[in-house]
């Protein structure tokens, strides 16, 4: 049976296309919390309300792995989502969290993100299996961090 709530009515279309996203620092380094996850969660709703998509569930899980579930008119491909949201969030994060520098800022350029990302697609059956595993990336972080103090 369809779930007519997740069902979006564009102009010329009708449609449900969900993506999880996931991609990671560039050398591992954990810099994803704090003022810089804030911050970074902030960019990226911008980013998505700008071009025209939404982001129902974010979260940022070990080892600074960004999870992401997207839902995206049929006209935007996922390869520019992703291009558009690891290009301005890490220009964006340069300028707004100067710490990221320490870590980041190389003299032979300048690259937050991995090169690389994982996608996959979503239907209905399966998009709230994968906003309960997103979520639930921060559990996780808690639970490894907490383990980390004794």
């Amino acid at each position: 049976m369809k779930d007519i709530t997740r069902i979006t009515y564009g102009r010329t279309s009708v449609y449900n296309l969900n993506y999880h996203i996931i991609w990671g620092t560039k050398y591992g380094n954990r810099v994803l919390k704090g003022n810089v996850e804030v911050t970074l969660k902030r960019i990226m709703y911008e980013i998505a309300e700008q071009y025209g998509f939404s982001i129902d569930h974010m979260e940022i899980g070990q080892d600074d792995y960004i999870h992401l579930l997207v839902s995206a008119p049929p006209k935007l491909s996922v390869t520019n989502i992703v291009r558009w949201l690891k290009g301005i969030s890490a220009r964006q994060l340069f300028v707004e969290c100067p710490e990221l520098q320490r870590s980041y800022w190389k003299r032979e350029g300048r690259h937050l993100w991995s090169p690389s990302y994982y996608v996959e697609s979503i239907g209905t059956t399966n998009q709230n299996a994968v906003a309960k595993y997103i979520d639930d990336q921060r559990l996780k972080a808690v639970k490894i961090n907490d383990t980390e103090d004794f």
